[in-house]
């Protein structure tokens, strides 16, 4: 099979100057706009920025600034590998392929609205879950219901160990759960990012009563300290057979 000079020239790894894109990561909020309008799959979320992925998938058209909406990519002119669309092409089938054996459409987000049942208090078999997904590590920095949110944070065992979780604690707020023991890294980077670009008006945290449960509450502190915002919050621990022994 014939090599095209492009590839010849990718596989040598000899680079030229021409117009590419930049992204200013303190501008950018992690929207993933620019993902979306970039259709050779050049950017990529990294620790919650919009990142450019590979020089050569970028053709330098700039499809992706009029979609940012903090103004955070721009063009410059620098040393890079030259596009390459049969790259390009690869890494779109690639895609393509995991998308119909791994996607995943549940994590897609969305916000919940429940019908109005005329009663004062719902029963508590009656979901109060107002947005999808709830897993700290899934649900979008940027998601529009953080707005003016009364934040929910808690480990994942307590709902199923409070027997009215939901109108509890859920109700009116925006929930979001994990397991600081098994889930890998640190909740703080991603919950620091949601509190910082977005209007929190309230925090609480539950949690149980063993001891690795402090880290979504290290995690909530350290996600405060690093916001610089001063925004209300409290803890209250469960115990495994469902009863509140502090708050």
């Amino acid at each position: 099979m014939a090599v095209s000079q492009v590839n010849l020239r990718y596989a040598m790894g000899i680079k030229m100057i021409r117009k590419i894109i930049t992204i200013d990561r303190e501008a950018c909020n992690g929207c993933g706009l620019c993902i979306d309008a970039c259709h050779e799959g050049a950017i990529g979320l990294v620790d919650g920025k919009a990142t450019l992925l590979r020089d050569d998938y970028c053709d330098g058209l700039g499809n992706c600034l009029p979609a940012c909406p903090t103004n955070a990519i721009t063009f410059i002119e620098r040393e890079a590998l030259e596009y390459n669309e049969e790259e390009v092409q690869k890494n779109i089938e690639r895609k393509k392929e995991v998308a119909a054996f791994k996607g995943c459409p549940g994590t897609a987000s969305h916000s919940i609205k429940h019908e109005e049942t005329g009663t004062p208090v719902l029963k508590p078999q009656e979901s109060q879950l107002s947005q999808w997904p709830v897993q700290i590590k899934l649900v979008p920095v940027n998601a529009p219901y953080f707005d003016g949110a009364n934040l929910l944070v808690a480990a994942d065992c307590t709902a199923f160990s409070y027997g009215d979780f939901h109108n509890k604690f859920i109700k009116n707020h925006i929930t979001l759960i994990g397991c600081p023991k098994l889930d890998e890294g640190d909740y703080a980077e991603k919950l620091t990012e949601i509190i910082k670009h977005n209007n929190i008006k309230s925090i609480k945290v539950v949690r149980m009563t063993v001891p690795c449960c402090g880290g979504i509450v290290n995690a909530v502190t350290t996600a405060l300290r690093n916001s610089g915002k001063m925004i209300p919050w409290q803890v209250v621990t469960i115990s495994p057979d469902g009863s509140i022994v502090e708050m």
